[in-house]
């Protein structure tokens, strides 16, 4: 595959990535404040309890991971539609000794 390619893909997926994380952000935080009635806590304040972090941490990085994994695959599906080829990034490798 070509450097164009390469260099097209990476920013084609560079920038889906990008505009996936901030709109995840946003729907994790939406979420959380209408689950708990909070406003998301800041897990670096040591204020915050220990407990109410971690469950943040874990809550916005399952939540925003699974929206990057969902653009992922689709962009990579809609690549090879558009391409006729995987996308770089995709590639299956194969490793002989």
């Amino acid at each position: 595959m070509g450097t164009s390619k390469k260099l097209l893909w990476n920013l084609y997926a560079g920038g889906i990535g990008a505009i996936t994380t901030v709109v995840a952000a946003k729907v994790v935080n939406g979420v959380w404040q209408a689950v708990t009635g909070d406003a998301p806590p800041d897990p670096n304040d040591p204020g915050v309890p220990l407990r109410r972090a971690l469950t943040w941490a874990v809550a916005s990085g399952i939540g925003i991971g699974l929206a990057q994994l969902l653009v992922n695959r689709i962009a990579a599906d809609q690549w090879t539609k558009a391409m006729g080829t995987p996308a770089p990034s995709f590639r299956k490798t194969t490793f002989t000794v």
